[in-house]
Protein backbone atom coordinates (compact mmCIF):
# COMPACT_ATOMS: atom_id res chain seq x y z
CA UNK A 1 0.00 0.00 0.00
CA UNK A 2 1.61 3.32 -0.81
CA UNK A 3 2.71 5.68 1.89
CA UNK A 4 4.46 8.38 2.62
CA UNK A 5 5.79 10.56 5.86
CA UNK A 6 5.17 14.25 6.94
CA UNK A 7 8.57 15.40 8.72
CA UNK A 8 9.75 18.32 9.78
CA UNK A 9 13.90 18.34 9.50
CA UNK A 10 16.35 21.23 9.62
CA UNK A 11 19.52 20.50 7.92
CA UNK A 12 22.21 21.45 10.20
CA UNK A 13 25.07 21.22 7.89
CA UNK A 14 23.78 24.10 5.68
CA UNK A 15 22.64 26.16 8.81
CA UNK A 16 26.14 25.82 9.33
CA UNK A 17 26.71 27.01 5.82
CA UNK A 18 24.30 30.06 6.27
CA UNK A 19 25.71 31.34 9.13
CA UNK A 20 29.41 31.29 8.37
CA UNK A 21 28.41 33.40 5.35
CA UNK A 22 25.98 35.73 7.35
CA UNK A 23 29.38 35.89 9.59
CA UNK A 24 31.06 37.51 6.73
CA UNK A 25 28.51 39.63 5.09
CA UNK A 26 28.41 40.91 8.96
CA UNK A 27 32.34 41.61 9.19
CA UNK A 28 32.08 43.86 5.82
CA UNK A 29 28.23 45.52 6.45
CA UNK A 30 29.02 49.32 6.97
CA UNK A 31 26.24 49.75 9.67
CA UNK A 32 27.73 46.51 11.43
CA UNK A 33 31.47 47.08 11.27
CA UNK A 34 32.30 49.59 13.84
CA UNK A 35 29.79 48.03 16.70
CA UNK A 36 30.35 44.65 18.86
CA UNK A 37 27.62 42.23 16.76
CA UNK A 38 28.40 38.66 17.05
CA UNK A 39 26.71 35.72 15.92
CA UNK A 40 27.52 32.26 16.51
CA UNK A 41 25.76 28.58 16.20
CA UNK A 42 25.60 26.03 18.99
CA UNK A 43 25.21 22.72 16.68
CA UNK A 44 24.54 20.36 19.33
CA UNK A 45 20.82 22.42 21.04
CA UNK A 46 20.28 23.60 17.37
CA UNK A 47 20.28 27.40 18.41
CA UNK A 48 21.73 30.63 16.98
CA UNK A 49 23.06 33.09 19.20
CA UNK A 50 23.19 36.96 18.62
CA UNK A 51 24.66 39.86 20.65
CA UNK A 52 24.66 43.37 19.23
CA UNK A 53 24.79 46.96 19.86
CA UNK A 54 21.68 48.14 19.96
CA UNK A 55 18.13 47.15 18.32
CA UNK A 56 18.57 48.26 14.78
CA UNK A 57 21.36 46.21 14.48
CA UNK A 58 20.24 43.17 16.50
CA UNK A 59 16.68 43.20 13.43
CA UNK A 60 19.30 43.93 10.59
CA UNK A 61 21.71 40.65 11.88
CA UNK A 62 18.36 38.95 12.22
CA UNK A 63 17.36 39.89 8.37
CA UNK A 64 21.03 39.09 7.40
CA UNK A 65 20.55 35.16 8.80
CA UNK A 66 16.98 35.10 7.52
CA UNK A 67 18.65 36.24 3.85
CA UNK A 68 21.06 33.55 4.22
CA UNK A 69 18.94 30.61 5.51
CA UNK A 70 16.96 31.04 2.57
CA UNK A 71 19.96 31.18 -0.27
CA UNK A 72 20.98 27.80 1.41
CA UNK A 73 17.36 26.56 0.67
CA UNK A 74 16.24 25.85 4.64
CA UNK A 75 12.69 26.94 5.53
CA UNK A 76 13.06 30.47 8.10
CA UNK A 77 9.99 29.53 9.35
CA UNK A 78 11.86 26.99 11.54
CA UNK A 79 13.54 29.09 13.09
CA UNK A 80 11.98 31.10 16.01
CA UNK A 81 13.94 33.75 17.86
CA UNK A 82 13.16 34.83 21.69
CA UNK A 83 12.86 37.80 23.01
CA UNK A 84 15.94 40.25 23.23
CA UNK A 85 17.55 40.99 26.65
CA UNK A 86 20.11 43.37 27.46
CA UNK A 87 23.43 42.02 28.42
CA UNK A 88 25.86 43.64 31.41
CA UNK A 89 27.78 45.81 29.03
CA UNK A 90 24.76 47.84 27.69
CA UNK A 91 24.42 45.06 24.72
CA UNK A 92 21.83 43.37 23.71
CA UNK A 93 21.42 39.34 23.17
CA UNK A 94 18.75 37.22 21.67
CA UNK A 95 18.96 33.37 20.57
CA UNK A 96 17.37 31.03 18.11
CA UNK A 97 16.03 27.57 18.04
CA UNK A 98 14.98 25.45 15.35
CA UNK A 99 12.43 23.10 15.83
CA UNK A 100 12.87 20.05 14.80
CA UNK A 101 9.75 17.44 14.05
CA UNK A 102 6.54 17.57 14.80
CA UNK A 103 4.71 18.41 17.84
CA UNK A 104 1.36 16.76 19.07
CA UNK A 105 -0.61 19.76 18.14
CA UNK A 106 0.69 20.39 14.92
CA UNK A 107 0.36 16.91 13.88
CA UNK A 108 -3.43 16.74 14.90
CA UNK A 109 -3.76 19.44 13.01
CA UNK A 110 -2.59 17.82 10.07
CA UNK A 111 -4.15 14.73 10.32
CA UNK A 112 -7.49 16.93 10.77
CA UNK A 113 -6.72 18.41 7.59
CA UNK A 114 -6.13 15.31 5.81
CA UNK A 115 -8.86 13.80 6.70
CA UNK A 116 -11.16 16.96 5.93
CA UNK A 117 -10.08 16.24 2.23
CA UNK A 118 -12.28 13.14 2.05
CA UNK A 119 -10.12 11.43 -0.41
CA UNK A 120 -9.35 7.15 1.02
CA UNK A 121 -6.51 8.25 3.10
CA UNK A 122 -4.93 7.33 6.54
CA UNK A 123 -3.23 9.46 8.51
CA UNK A 124 -1.35 8.92 11.74
CA UNK A 125 1.10 9.99 13.60
CA UNK A 126 4.57 8.31 14.55
CA UNK A 127 6.33 10.12 17.49
CA UNK A 128 7.46 13.25 15.55
CA UNK A 129 6.23 12.31 11.77
CA UNK A 130 2.66 11.74 10.68
CA UNK A 131 2.58 8.94 8.17
CA UNK A 132 -0.16 8.91 5.06
CA UNK A 133 -1.20 5.70 3.46
CA UNK A 134 -3.46 5.16 0.78
CA UNK A 135 -4.78 2.74 -2.36
CA UNK A 136 -3.88 5.45 -5.21
CA UNK A 137 -0.84 7.56 -5.29
CA UNK A 138 -2.81 9.95 -7.18
CA UNK A 139 -4.84 10.84 -3.35
CA UNK A 140 -1.71 11.20 -1.42
CA UNK A 141 0.13 13.42 -4.38
CA UNK A 142 -3.32 15.22 -3.54
CA UNK A 143 -2.98 15.48 0.30
CA UNK A 144 0.86 16.59 -0.58
CA UNK A 145 -0.26 19.38 -2.72
CA UNK A 146 -3.52 20.67 -0.38
CA UNK A 147 -0.91 20.63 3.02
CA UNK A 148 1.33 22.80 0.71
CA UNK A 149 -1.05 24.97 0.10
CA UNK A 150 -2.03 25.01 3.29
CA UNK A 151 -0.13 28.06 6.41
CA UNK A 152 1.25 26.03 9.21
CA UNK A 153 3.93 27.28 11.46
CA UNK A 154 6.18 24.89 10.63
CA UNK A 155 8.00 24.27 7.20
CA UNK A 156 6.98 20.14 6.32
CA UNK A 157 8.73 17.87 3.87
CA UNK A 158 7.55 14.62 2.57
CA UNK A 159 9.82 11.87 2.26
CA UNK A 160 10.20 8.08 2.22
CA UNK A 161 7.61 7.66 -0.30
CA UNK A 162 6.65 3.84 -0.92
CA UNK A 163 4.59 2.15 -3.77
Amino acid sequence: MPSFDIVNRIDLQEVDNAVNNAKKEIATRYDLRQSRSELDLDRKEGKINILAADEMKLKAIKEIIITHLVRRKVEPKGLHFDDHEPTSQGNLKCSGTFRQGIDKETARKIVKLVKDTRLKVQAAIQDDQVRVTGKKIDDLQSVITMLKEKELEIPLQFVNMKD
